[in-house]
């Protein structure tokens, strides 16, 4: 039975280990996808005011001289070629950073599924070892019992 006892003590620390990754990635995974969802909302909220600040300058343009309309323009349109660089950026920041990390969410919950199903037959393991424990602490000699 002193065998046997490590080996539950053993399995008993592998499985409390087990519980403890699981509940520290969903804590952290968790909180990094809501911080770099934001941080993309906001993003693209930034590319969207720069998007109303380049029509802005459009149109304070068509209402100067020639030379100026020309610099408002130019820069207007160098702007606007960066809030493409911005726009590139969410879109991969979504596809490659908050996409991967919303799936932990489903990876964790059946992880805890299946540990909940370990832990459920680890314990009618358990207490089916106990029975046949007591069965063999009551009958040391009756081993027809025991086999059946």
């Amino acid at each position: 039975m002193l065998m046997l006892g490590r080996g539950l003590d053993a399995r008993d620390n592998q499985t409390r280990q087990i519980r403890e990754t699981v509940s520290n990635v969903e804590k952290h995974f968790g909180e990094l996808c809501q911080i770099f969802a934001a941080y993309v909302r906001k993003t693209a909220r930034l590319r969207d005011k720069a998007d109303l600040l380049v029509n802005e300058i459009h149109a304070y343009a068509a209402t100067e001289t020639p030379n100026l309309k020309l610099g408002l323009k130019n820069f207007a349109d160098e702007f606007s070629k960066l809030q493409d660089y911005r726009q590139a950026e969410v879109e991969r920041l979504e596809a490659k950073v908050v996409e991967p990390l919303k799936c932990y969410g489903t990876i964790i919950k059946l992880k805890r599924e299946d540990l909940k199903a370990t832990l459920t037959a680890k314990n009618r393991e358990a207490k089916q070892l106990s029975q046949l424990e007591r069965t063999r602490q009551r009958n040391p000699s009756d081993r027809h019992i025991i086999l059946h």
